[in-house]
């Protein structure tokens, strides 16, 4: 049976340097696809459409995650990573106190990742860009409700420590 990994975290905390280490690793993986939706937003003149429209960009995460999901089913490997998970896109919502369908949450019960590794917040790595607006402060908070998130769903969640991109890596492949 195909393992799903996500790799999850507030905003700054190496989840896609990891993935990129992952992949380099020649494991296969499904990268974060939010700043997709938010570059293909700006390109028509939306500075941040998760702050302008939290609903609509949620739906556009919410549609790619369950794509990524659905094509990692159809692969033919064991091990699948996850930039993200489906429950990220609710745990959000609830970070910016938004309303959303219960199908978010309806979404995260019936797509069921194997294990569920999450990045802590790091002041010394973090970067703000063009496509991140939160701060460190709201990286902290969106830690919080990411953890509560995958706790409600039934999730044991296992906190990835600081160290360079090959330990992380190398600690979440020991713990699968």
């Amino acid at each position: 049976m195909q393992k799903k990994i996500v790799i999850t975290g507030g905003p700054g905390t190496g989840k896609s340097t990891v993935i990129a280490e992952l992949f380099k690793r020649n494991y296969d993986c499904m990268e974060e696809i939010s700043r997709e939706i938010t570059l293909e937003a700006q390109r028509q003149g939306i500075a941040q459409l998760f702050l302008s429209d939290p609903l609509l960009f949620s739906d556009k995460l919410m549609e790619g995650r369950m794509q990524q999901y659905k094509a990692a089913c159809e692969l033919t490997s064991d091990l699948v990573f996850f930039d993200r998970g489906i429950p990220d896109v609710h745990a959000y919502m609830d970070f910016a106190n938004q309303e959303y369908p219960e199908k978010y949450v309806v979404n995260s019960v019936m797509h069921k990742y194997t294990k569920v590794f999450i990045m802590p917040p790091w002041k010394d790595i973090y970067i703000s860009d063009n496509e991140r607006y939160e701060d460190f402060e709201q990286a902290l908070k969106i830690h919080t409700f990411l953890h509560r998130t995958y706790h409600e769903l039934g999730y044991e969640i296992i906190e990835v420590p600081t160290g360079t991109v090959a330990a992380r890596t190398d600690f979440i492949l020991g713990n699968i």
